[in-house]
C-alpha cells in the first residue's frame, strides 16, 4: 500500500486536513472584589487594629470602628467591590465585631439630610426627563455663543442658574452640558480622540470642568456633599446664623462670581480654542430651541416646582418648612402630575446607592464622634498647632490646604467629606477659628478640589470621558486652578467674609 503522494506530485490527490488550530487560553476574570483591592483596603484596617496602640482615653470597641471606618475609606478609593456593596460589607464587619449595634450602623438612614440628597437625585431627573435643563442651557448658547469666549460663559451662566435647583454636578456635566458641548464641537469640526480636539471641544470641556466647582460652591443645594458637610458641621455643635441657605449664598456670593467670572479667561490662554468665532453656535441653539417647541406642560411643572423648592430653602427657617419636606413636597407635585413617575424614581439607581452608601458612612461618621475618637485626634493635632503659637487665621489657612491637598487620594468628593470633613473642623475647632467659617471654608473646598484630576470628582469623570481632553490637560490645568482658586477664595473670601462679619478678627 502506497502513501498518498504529496499535492505538489499529484493535482488530483485530495488536500490533507489543516490542523486545527490550537485553542487560545481564556481566563475567565473574578467576578467578585478585586483581589489586590480587597487586600489592601482590608490590610489598612488590620493594621491600624494590630499593630497600633489603643491610645489612652479610647476604648478598644472605638478603636476597633476607627479601624474598620479606615477600611472602609480606603475601599471607596481602591473600589474592590461598588460603592454600596462595599459599605455593606464594612456595616457587617462592624456589627459582627461588636463595634457597633445594628441600630447604631444604620441610624443615619432616618437622617433627614441623607434623604434631601436622595430627593434631589430625583429632581435632577426630572430636570433631564423633562428636556427643562437643555432648554435652558441653549438659551444661554444661543444669547451669548457668536464667539468662542462668549461660547464658555454662556455654558458657564447657563450652570450657575441651574445649579440650586439641580443638586448634582455630575447629573448637569451627563445629563446637559456634554451632549450640547459635544454637539457644539463636532459642527466645528472637533472631534474626540484626534487632533482636531483643540479646534474647539478640549477649551469648552476644560471650561466647564473648571467653572463647575465655582457653581457647586456658590449654593447649598447645588451639591450632595453640600449638605453632608453641614449636617456633619452640626453635629460637631457648629450652627449657621441666619439660616443654612441664605448664610451658605451669601458667605460664597462675592468669591464664587470672581471665580466663574475669570476661569473662561484662564482656560482661553491654558487651553486655547483654534477656533475664535461660533457664528453657527447660536444658530444651533436657535434650531434645537425650534425642534423643542414651546415650553411643555411638564416643563413649566418641574419650573414652577423648583421654584417653589428653592423659594422654601431660602424661607424655610423663618415660615419653619425644614429642607427636606421642602423637597418632598416638590417631589409629590411631579408624582401627582406626572412629571415623574415612581418608576422613573425606582430605576434612577443612582439615587438609592448614595442612600445606602452615604447613610453607613454618616452613620459610622458620628458614632466615631460619640465615642470620642474625632475629640482625640482633634486635640492632639489641635494642640500641636497650639505650641506653634499659631492664630487661628494661619491655622485654617494651613489645615484648609492640606485638606485641599488630600484630595489627590480620593475618587469621589463625597467619600472625601465623610473620611475626613469631622476630623479636619473639629482640629479648627480646637484652634480657635469660629465655627460657621471653619465649617463653611471646608465645605468650599470640597467643591474646588473636584477638578483637580479625572477621577476626583463625577463630573470630572464625565468631562474627561468624552475624549477631547488628555490626562496631561487634566492634571496641569487642575493644578493651575488650585492655586488660582485657592487665592480667590483665600484672599477675595478672605476678605468679604471680614466684611461680613463671618471671619470675626
Amino acid at each position: 500500500m502506497t502513501s498518498p503522494l504529496p499535492r505538489a506530485a499529484s493535482e488530483d490527490a485530495p488536500a490533507a486536513p489543516a490542523p486545527a488550530p490550537a485553542p487560545t487560553p481564556t481566563t475567565t476574570p473574578w467576578p467578585g472584589a478585586k483581589p489586590g483591592a480587597l487586600a489592601l483596603s482590608i490590610g489598612a484596617g488590620l493594621a491600624l487594629r494590630l499593630l497600633v496602640p489603643i491610645p489612652s482615653g479610647l476604648t478598644p470597641p472605638a478603636w476597633t470602628l476607627l479601624s474598620i471606618f479606615v477600611s472602609t475609606i480606603a475601599g471607596l478609593v481602591l473600589e474592590p467591590l461598588p460603592t454600596g456593596a462595599w459599605a455593606f460589607l464594612a456595616a457587617t464587619a462592624a456589627i459582627g465585631s461588636g463595634a457597633l449595634t445594628f441600630a447604631q450602623a444604620f441610624s443615619a438612614f432616618a437622617n433627614d439630610v441623607i434623604w434631601l440628597i436622595v430627593v434631589s437625585f430625583f429632581f435632577a431627573a426630572g430636570f433631564q426627563k423633562t428636556g427643562l435643563g437643555a432648554r435652558v442651557a441653549n438659551i444661554f448658547v444661543r444669547a451669548f455663543g457668536s464667539s468662542t469666549l462668549g461660547l464658555a460663559y454662556g455654558l458657564t451662566a447657563a450652570e450657575a442658574v441651574l445649579a440650586p435647583a439641580m443638586p448634582s454636578t455630575t447629573a448637569r456635566a451627563g445629563g446637559i452640558f456634554m451632549p450640547i458641548i459635544d454637539s457644539l464641537a463636532r459642527d466645528a469640526g472637533s472631534l474626540p480622540g484626534s487632533p482636531s480636539a483643540g479646534r474647539l471641544g478640549s477649551f469648552l470641556v476644560q471650561c466647564q470642568l473648571q467653572s463647575s466647582v465655582n457653581s457647586s460652591a456658590l449654593f447649598l443645594t447645588a451639591a450632595a456633599q453640600n449638605l453632608l458637610c453641614l449636617k456633619l458641621a452640626g453635629e460637631l455643635g457648629v450652627v449657621m446664623p441666619g439660616g443654612p441657605w441664605l448664610t451658605w449664598a451669601a458667605a460664597a456670593a462675592v468669591p464664587a462670581a470672581v471665580g466663574l467670572a475669570v476661569t473662561p479667561l484662564i482656560i482661553y490662554r491654558l487651553n486655547p480654542p483654534e477656533v475664535t468665532a461660533t457664528p453657527g453656535a447660536p444658530k444651533a441653539a436657535a434650531a434645537r430651541l425650534a425642534a423643542m417647541g414651546p415650553l411643555s406642560r411638564d416643563e413649566a411643572i418641574m419650573a414652577a416646582t423648583m421654584g417653589l423648592a428653592v423659594v422654601l430653602w431660602v424661607a424655610g427657617d423663618a415660615l419653619g418648612v425644614p429642607a427636606v419636606l421642602a423637597a418632598m413636597l416638590g417631589l409629590c407635585v411631579l408624582l401627582t402630575t406626572g412629571v415623574l413617575t415612581w418608576r422613573d424614581c425606582l430605576t434612577y439607581t443612582a439615587a438609592w446607592d448614595t442612600l445606602f452608601w452615604f447613610a453607613i458612612l454618616v452613620g459610622m461618621s458620628g458614632q466615631l464622634n460619640a465615642a470620642g475618637v474625632v475629640g482625640h485626634f482633634a486635640g492632639v493635632v489641635g494642640g500641636a498647632l497650639a505650641s506653634l503659637s499659631l492664630a487661628w487665621p494661619a491655622s485654617l489657612a494651613l489645615l484648609a490646604g492640606a485638606y485641599w491637598g488630600l484630595h489627590y487620594l480620593f475618587a469621589s468628593q463625597t467619600a472625601h467629606v465623610g473620611a475626613l470633613y469631622s476630623a479636619f473642623l473639629a482640629m479648627l475647632l480646637a484652634a480657635g477659628a469660629p465655627g460657621p467659617l471653619a465649617a463653611l471654608v471646608l465645605a468650599f473646598v470640597s467643591n474646588l478640589f473636584g477638578s483637580m484630576t479625572h477621577y476626583g470628582s463625577g463630573q470630572a469623570a464625565v468631562y474627561y470621558g468624552a475624549g477631547y481632553l488628555s490626562l496631561a490637560q487634566i492634571f496641569k490645568t487642575g493644578a493651575v486652578m488650585a492655586v488660582v482658586n485657592g487665592l480667590i477664595w483665600g484672599v477675595v473670601g478672605g476678605g468679604w467674609w471680614v466684611l461680613t462679619g463671618l471671619a470675626v478678627v
